[in-house]
C-alpha cells in the first residue's frame, strides 16, 4: 500500500519547532512514500499565524530536502491557510507565482479571535458560529483541501464534549455539499487521536456523511508539528477511508488531484 501525509508543520510555521530534514528522514524511517509540508500562513495581522513565515526560507528549505531524499520519498509543496475567505485577492497575488502543489483551507480563527477564545464567549453557541464560518470559507476561498473540518472540538471537547452531530448536521451538509460542488475535498486528520480527543478530525460521522453525498476528494494528514508524528495513524485513516466506500485517496501535484487507489 502507498503511504502518505499530506498535512505536516516545522519552523517555518509559528507553532512548531519541527526541522524540515529531521521530519523527512524520520518519515523514511517509518516508511512513508509521500509526504507534504502545509506551513500556516495568514496576511491578517490580527490572526497569530501572521508575519511568522519567510517563504523564501521555506521554499529553499524544501527544494533542499527535495534534492536530498530524491528516490527516497516525494516531498509536496503545500500551505495552510487561516480563514482564506477573508483575503482571498491577497492570498491569490502571494500564492499563485509559488506553483504549491495544494492549499489546505482552515478555521483557527472568528472575528479575529481563536477558536478557544470565542468558545469562552459563545460556548453553547461555539459550535454553530464555527460551521457557519466553515461555510463562509468553502462558499469562496480559493483552496483545494478543507482541513480538520469540525476543528472547534479539539478546544471544547474536555470542557463542553464534542458536538451532537445530529443537532448541527443540516448545517454540516450544506458545507459538505458546497465542498463537493466546487470539486474541493476533505482531509482526514488523525491528529485526534494521538489526544484524549480520540477522534479523527472530522469525525466518522462527517466522513461517512461526505460519502454519502458523492464526495471523493480525500486526503489523510497527521497534522504532525514534531518529527516523531509524522505518518502517525495514516494507516487507520486509509482503513477508514476504505471502510467507508472509498476506493481511492489523493496526493496533489500543482494543486491537481491524483488518485491512489487504497
Amino acid at each position: 500500500m502507498y503511504f502518505l501525509d499530506f498535512h505536516n508543520h516545522t519552523n517555518h510555521s509559528f507553532d512548531s519547532q519541527a526541522v524540515m530534514e529531521e521530519v523527512c528522514k524520520v518519515a523514511i524511517g517509518k516508511g512513508l512514500n509521500e509526504i507534504c509540508f502545509t506551513e500556516h500562513y495568514s496576511l491578517n495581522p490580527k490572526a497569530p499565524t501572521y508575519g511568522h513565515i519567510d517563504l523564501n526560507n521555506y521554499l529553499s528549505d524544501l527544494n533542499s530536502c527535495q534534492l536530498k531524499f530524491q528516490g527516497e520519498i516525494k516531498i509536496k509543496k503545500g500551505i495552510e491557510i487561516c480563514e482564506p475567505h477573508l483575503l482571498k485577492e491577497h492570498y491569490s497575488k502571494t500564492l499563485k507565482p509559488l506553483e504549491l502543489d495544494v492549499i489546505l483551507g482552515s478555521v483557527h480563527n472568528i472575528s479575529n479571535n481563536k477558536l478557544r477564545k470565542r468558545l469562552e464567549v459563545q460556548q453553547e453557541k461555539a459550535y454553530m458560529e464555527y460551521f457557519q464560518e466553515v461555510y463562509e470559507m468553502v462558499k469562496e476561498a480559493d483552496i483545494d483541501i478543507v482541513a480538520h473540518l469540525d476543528l472547534m472540538k479539539r478546544y471544547a471537547h474536555k470542557v463542553y464534549g464534542t458536538y451532537d452531530f445530529i443537532e448541527h448536521r443540516e448545517m454540516i451538509e450544506i458545507i459538505l455539499s458546497k465542498i463537493i460542488d466546487r470539486n474541493i475535498g476533505i482531509e482526514i486528520n488523525t491528529s485526534g487521536l494521538r489526544t484524549s480527543l480520540n477522534e479523527t478530525l472530522p469525525s466518522i460521522d462527517v466522513i461517512r456523511l461526505y460519502k454519502k453525498l458523492g464526495g471523493e476528494i480525500l486526503t489523510i494528514g497527521s497534522d504532525s508539528h514534531e518529527p516523531d508524528s509524522i505518518g502517525s495513524y495514516v494507516k487507520e485513516g486509509i482503513k477508514l477511508a476504505k471502510e467507508f466506500g472509498f476506493n481511492y485517496i489523493f496526493s496533489f501535484e500543482k494543486r491537481k488531484p491524483i488518485p491512489i487507489k487504497i
